[in-house]
């Protein structure tokens, strides 16, 4: 049995949240399970919390240089992630996400108007990449918001940086990174295995609301891996990979700070308990949903931050004693650097 302490701690250091990494973004990403990206400047902020040295031009120069790539991946949202990574998150979720398009989505073009768009599409950027006002020209408004279900499209820099942040400049994957190489069953399993290095130990739930897969795709990948199980307090089967790290519960959590919509906030990591819940309604809201910037003192979401004037400002939830809030202050000193 595993208590939420010590899921806190493993889900915390697969994070990268419990120590920076010594190591190259592409094996970050990779062992972080990716990073959302729907604002440019979080997977700054994120991956300068996590990574040892991290300075605005890395993650720049790797997305120019096509070692990581943004994509519309898991649950249908911004993802950055390895190069290596992306074609098996990408044909992990196809078929999924495509069902549930056309489920769901009311006056929608048929598949096959889909289809076509998509052809359409796909000759023109076969010269090169293409705008999202390019994209709406080309196929249409109402066929233009489903095109990355139908083809596999990856924003590409400049646009999509902290430079410049309206990500708007779309390319094919198959022409930016070439063309995949993984079956449908294999890609999910990579996906489940993924997850579960960067958030586990988990329960089979967890793993499917974080792909937007259905639970049975997820099982039957499970059933073909190598895996521990364990419970959690409340006796919810949990699973993890055979290596997955799992630290002593008492391991200091140094004070960190993390972007907006990142994914350790999210309901699917809700077991560590890295957001309390009594604060859950003060960052995620129906007119604030894509949450607000956070930080966090042993392990777990005590107030809120933002960058404002060449300083980052703190909103602690509760009271903090005078030592933790020396080194928020430190901790925020070296944030602002970043954002000059």
């Amino acid at each position: 049995m595993l208590g939420q302490r010590q899921l806190n701690r493993a889900v915390l250091g697969r994070q990268l949240l419990l120590e920076r990494a010594d190591c190259t973004l592409p094996q970050a990403l990779d062992r972080m399970a990716g990073l959302q990206a729907q604002y440019a400047p979080s997977m700054y902020v994120g991956l300068w919390s996590r990574v040892h040295g991290f300075v605005r031009p890395d993650l720049t120069v790797a997305l120019e240089r096509r070692q990581v790539v943004q994509g519309t991946l898991m649950r249908s949202t911004i993802h950055l992630v390895s190069a290596t990574d992306y074609w098996p998150c990408a044909i992990g979720v196809r078929a999924a996400r495509r069902r549930w398009w056309l489920r769901t989505v009311r006056q929608r073009p048929s598949e096959s108007e889909l289809t076509a768009a998509g052809e359409r599409l796909r000759r023109r950027l076969a010269e090169g990449p293409v705008t999202r006002k390019e994209v709406d020209a080309i196929v249409g408004a109402r066929q233009a918001s489903a095109m990355h279900l139908w083809l596999d499209l990856v924003r590409v820099p400049p646009a999509g940086t902290w430079e410049r942040r309206r990500a708007d400049l779309y390319a094919a994957a198959e022409d930016w990174l070439g063309p995949a190489d993984i079956a449908a069953d294999a890609a999910i399993e990579h996906l489940v295995s993924r997850y579960l290095g960067g958030f586990g130990p988990a329960a089979r739930r967890d793993i499917a609301d974080w792909a937007g897969l259905p639970v049975t795709p997820v099982t039957e990948a499970l059933a073909r891996m190598d895996l521990r199980r364990f419970r959690d307090e409340r006796g919810t089967e949990l699973v993890d990979l055979p290596d997955g790290p799992l630290p002593d519960p008492d391991t200091p959590a140094p004070v960190r700070f993390l972007p907006t919509w990142d994914a350790t906030l999210l309901v699917h990591a809700r077991r560590a308990g890295i957001l309390p819940e009594e604060y859950r309604p003060r960052i995620f809201t129906s007119k604030n949903p894509h949450s607000v910037a956070t930080l966090l003192v042993d392990g777990s979401v005590a107030g809120s931050w933002r960058y404002e004037d060449g300083r980052v400002t703190l909103e602690p939830f509760r009271r903090l004693d005078r030592a933790v809030t020396r080194q928020l202050r430190d901790e925020a000193a070296a944030l602002a650097d970043l954002h000059q």
